[in-house]
């Protein structure tokens, strides 16, 4: 049986995934939805809303049907906890992730 190297196929997995995101990223939004550029925090450092790059300031459900109505770029809708939860797509991309955009 051929002796396989799992964590050299693994990271060269991870490569090829973080090039293609690079290249996605780098295509921008075609389609035209709007982005968020920014977000706003509690004092416990949880979202509770977006600016985007149009600049409509959005509390966090109305940001919350706007992307399950599809409406937003590189936004997901997940449930967890018992809610549904905003979060950038898993792009392997950590600058574009919401909680490191600027606060607003």
């Amino acid at each position: 049986m051929e002796e396989k190297d799992f964590e050299k196929i693994y990271e060269q997995y991870k490569q090829q995934s973080e090039q293609q995101a690079q290249l996605e990223a780098s295509q921008g939004n075609s389609d035209g939805k709007e982005e968020f550029v920014a977000v706003r925090k509690n004092d416990d450092g949880d979202i509770i809303a977006f600016k985007t790059n149009t600049g409509r300031e959005l509390d966090y459900i109305t940001a919350l049907d706007e992307a399950k109505a599809g409406k937003l770029a590189h936004v997901d809708v997940f449930h967890k906890y018992g809610r549904d939860i905003i979060r950038s797509e898993p792009d392997g991309i950590k600058e574009n992730n919401l909680d490191r955009l600027p606060e607003f």
